[in-house]
């Protein structure tokens, strides 16, 4: 009787899946505060989640390693500069060998104004010129500018967008970012830095590999908020703008929004001590989840 191998469905490097490193991100932090409600502002909120939520995965994923990209107030390295700061969060991510990168923020959807009459005013103006000129009068309405408390609220958590995937996989080639030219600069052409074809093949299979779990891993965050009576806005792809910590960490990356900081409510939720729990709870119980689900 002939026996037959199966064949493989995966490279070899795929089948030991398990969390070993987890890079918790902070995101903003001073001098840039990142968005701002009434009472504090993002960089503060997020530090306090980031914090919370690693100290959970500490002590429920003992044998894992936990690396925070700020413990403190300000951006991380001492930098001043948002964007070196970001390269520099995902240059951390990359040397410690993360399996798995969650950046941590809040939304916001910017101040609302109104305008409301509160009087009128007497104004005077002239008609024709010369010895013609004729003064005139007449009333005009006061109008007033306020600003209207936002309404917007829920979570939503971003990853890389699978149509960008070759800016991705530069990374994931290479292993780092920190060298890398402007986003959007490079083109699928340029892969100098693969050492051959089967390099270049390789990346590409992780690159879909980490959108395949980042997705499966921003799901299994927006269920666990759903859980938490939390309205979710759902799982979107970030391809918009330059997002340095989903281009260039070579893992699955996720960015979550925990709400909406221009809207009073879910800023006291997002300041409180309760809030901070609740979500960070949410971030350790959707680890877990996926942790599971990469063993199976």
């Amino acid at each position: 009787m002939v026996s037959f191998t199966p064949l493989r469905t995966e490279p070899a490097i795929f089948a030991r899946q398990q969390l070993k490193t987890i890079i918790i991100d902070a995101g903003h932090g001073l001098p840039d505060p990142g968005a701002e409600g009434d009472e504090t502002n993002e960089a503060a909120i997020t530090l306090a989640v980031a914090l919370k939520a690693g100290k959970l995965l500490e002590e429920a994923l003992p044998d894992c390693k936990i690396v925070y990209t700020r413990t403190g107030p300000g951006l991380p390295g001492g930098l001043q500069d948002l964007r070196e700061a970001n390269r520099l969060r995902a240059k951390m991510a990359n040397e410690a060998h993360g399996d798995l990168f969650i950046s941590i923020h809040c939304n916001s959807a910017g101040p609302n104004y109104r305008t409301k009459v509160t009087g009128y005013t007497t104004q005077t103006y002239y008609v024709k010129s010369g010895k013609k000129k004729v003064k005139k009068t007449r009333k005009v309405p006061i109008v007033k500018r306020y600003k209207v408390p936002g309404t917007t609220e829920g979570t939503e958590t971003y990853i890389w967008a699978a149509g960008k995937n070759d800016l991705k996989k530069q990374f994931v080639g290479s292993g780092q970012g920190e060298e890398e030219e402007e986003f959007g600069e490079k083109t699928d052409s340029n892969y100098h830095y693969f050492s051959s074809a089967e390099a270049k093949i390789m990346a590409s299979l992780r690159t879909r590999k980490y959108f395949d779990n980042s997705l499966t891993i921003a799901s299994f965050v927006e269920e666990e908020f759903v859980k938490t009576g939390r309205p979710s806005r759902g799982v979107k792809q970030r391809d918009w703008e330059a997002i340095w910590v989903l281009q260039a960490t070579a893992m699955p990356s996720i960015l979550i929004e925990t709400g909406f900081i221009s809207t009073p409510a879910e800023e006291e939720y997002l300041n409180s001590a309760e809030g901070q729990k609740e979500v960070s709870n949410v971030i350790k119980n959707a680890v877990l989840r996926y942790k599971a689900h990469l063993e199976r």
